[in-house]
C-alpha cells in the first residue's frame, strides 16, 4: 500500500503544521506493508529562521520531496505565488507515481485543494486532515473589498475539495457545525493536536511553588500575525504590569512590525526571533507564566491552537486569552488556566492574578493528548481507507 502525504510544511520547519505531519509520518512507518512519499517544502515558515534540508531525501525508507518555494512574506499576494509554485511541481512529482491513497494536511484549504487535484486524478481516495476554516476566517483577517472578491472563489474551491474526500479529520471539535452543516454526507474523525514527545519528556513530575520574583517573566512563543492580535493586547498589559512583569515575545510574523511599533518607551518587552524546539523548551521552563492570544474574530471561536498543548505538558500557569471552544477546552481540561476575552486588557489583567505561579504537572491531561498516541489511532484510521476499498 503506498500513501502520498501532502503538507506545505514538515520537519525541520518551525510550526504546527510541521509537528503534525512528522509525528504522523512516524506512526505510519509503522504501520505493516506500507510505504511512504511526502511532497512538501523546503523549510518557510519564518523569514527570519533557517533550517537546512534537502530537495529530495529517502530517510528511513520515507521518499520526501522538497520543493524549493520563490522568496514569500506574510502577505497574500505572496502566499498565493508561494503555493503556486509548490501546486505546479508538486502536480508533476505526482503526476507518473501510482498509489493507493492520498492524505492531505491543511490550514489554508489549497494543500487539501492539491490533494482532492491528484486523487480525482488519479481516481484514488483522498483522506483531509484539516487545521482550520479557510473560508470562514477570510472574512475576518482580510478587507471587506478583498472578501466580496474571493469569497465565492474561495467557497468553491472548498466545496470541490471537500467533496472528493473520503474521510475528513477535524482537529477541532469547534469546526463541527461548520462543516457538518455543509457536507452532512461526510465520513468525519476528531483526532485532534497533541503533546510532542520533547514535551513530554520536559514535562514535571513533581509541583514546585514558586518562590517570590520582583519580577515575573510571561513568555510567548509563536506567531505574530493578525489572527494572534499581540499587537492588540501586549502593548497595554505591559503597561499595566511594568515593573511588576517582563514579557519575552519569541517569534515572527506579518504583524511583529505593528506590535513593535506599538511598544512605544515601554522596557519590560523582549521581541526575541524564533528559536529551536530545544531552546523553546528551555525558555518554557524559565519563564513564569505562558501566555497566549487569539484576535477577537468570530472565525476563532471555533479553533483549537496547538500551542495549549505544549503549555499545558510543561506544568506552568496558562494565560489566555481566548473565546469559544479554546476557552471551554482550557476551562475543561487544563488546571491553573486562567482565560479573558480577547483584546480586553482590564479583564487580562484581573485574570492575571488569578494564577497560582509556580509548577503544578498535568499528568492526566498528558495521559489523554500524547501526541504519539493521538497519532497512532490516525494512522491506523487512514490505512483502514484503503482496507475498506479493496
Amino acid at each position: 500500500m503506498k500513501v502520498l502525504v501532502l503538507s506545505f510544511y514538515f520537519e525541520p520547519d518551525l510550526c504546527a503544521g510541521s509537528f503534525r505531519c512528522t509525528a504522523l509520518i512516524e506512526q505510519l512507518k509503522k504501520q505493516p506493508g506500507i510505504e511512504l512519499e511526502v511532497i512538501t517544502t523546503l523549510p518557510n515558515r519564518y523569514a527570519s529562521f533557517s533550517a537546512q534540508a534537502p530537495q529530495h531525501q529517502v530517510k528511513d525508507g520515507v521518499e520526501i520531496h522538497r520543493i524549493a518555494l520563490p522568496s514569500h512574506k506574510s502577505g497574500m499576494l505572496d502566499q498565493i505565488k508561494a503555493f503556486t509554485s509548490f501546486y505546479r511541481q508538486a502536480i508533476k512529482i505526482a503526476k507518473s507515481k501510482d498509489y493507493d491513497l492520498i492524505y492531505a494536511t491543511s490550514s489554508r484549504l489549497f494543500t487539501a485543494f492539491l490533494g482532492a487535484r491528484i486523487a480525482s486524478s488519479k481516481k484514488l481516495p483522498l483522506y483531509l486532515d484539516i487545521r482550520d476554516i479557510f473560508v470562514d476566517t477570510i472574512k475576518d483577517v482580510l478587507s471587506n473589498k478583498i472578501t466580496w472578491l474571493a469569497k465565492p472563489v474561495f467557497s468553491f474551491v472548498e466545496s470541490y475539495t471537500f467533496g472528493k474526500a473520503k474521510r475528513i479529520n477535524l482537529v477541532s471539535k469547534g469546526f463541527k457545525e461548520y462543516f457538518a452543516s455543509r457536507y452532512p454526507k461526510a465520513e468525519f474523525r476528531w483526532f485532534t493536536n497533541g503533546i510532542d514527545q520533547e514535551f513530554l519528556d520536559a514535562a514535571p513530575i513533581t509541583s514546585d511553588v514558586a518562590t517570590a520574583s520582583e519580577q515575573l517573566t510571561v513568555l510567548y512563543a509563536g506567531n505574530m500575525g493578525e489572527g494572534q492580535g499581540l499587537h492588540t493586547i501586549i502593548p497595554a498589559l505591559a503597561k499595566r504590569l511594568e515593573g511588576k512583569a517582563k514579557f519575552r515575545i519569541i517569534g515572527d510574523g506579518g504583524r511583529k512590525l505593528a506590535l513593535q511599533q506599538r511598544l512605544n518607551e515601554l522596557t519590560n518587552v523582549d521581541l526575541l526571533p524564533p528559536v529551536s524546539r530545544n531552546e523553546l523548551i528551555r525558555e518554557y521552563q524559565n519563564a513564569d507564566v505562558l501566555f497566549l492570544h487569539l484576535n477577537d474574530y468570530p472565525a476563532f471561536r471555533k479553533v483549537l491552537p496547538s500551542k495549549i498543548f505544549e503549555y499545558a505538558a510543561l506544568g506552568k500557569p496558562v494565560w489566555a486569552g481566548v473565546s469559544g471552544y479554546a476557552a471551554q477546552f482550557l476551562a475543561k481540561e487544563v488546571t491553573n488556566s486562567s482565560v479573558f476575552y480577547p483584546g480586553d486588557d482590564e479583564a487580562a489583567f484581573r485574570s492575571f492574578k488569578e494564577l497560582k505561579l509556580g509548577v503544578q504537572p498535568r499528568l492526566d491531561f498528558i495521559e489523554k493528548f500524547s501526541r504519539e498516541k493521538i497519532m497512532a489511532e490516525m494512522a491506523e484510521d487512514i490505512v483502514s481507507v484503503v482496507k475498506n476499498e479493496a
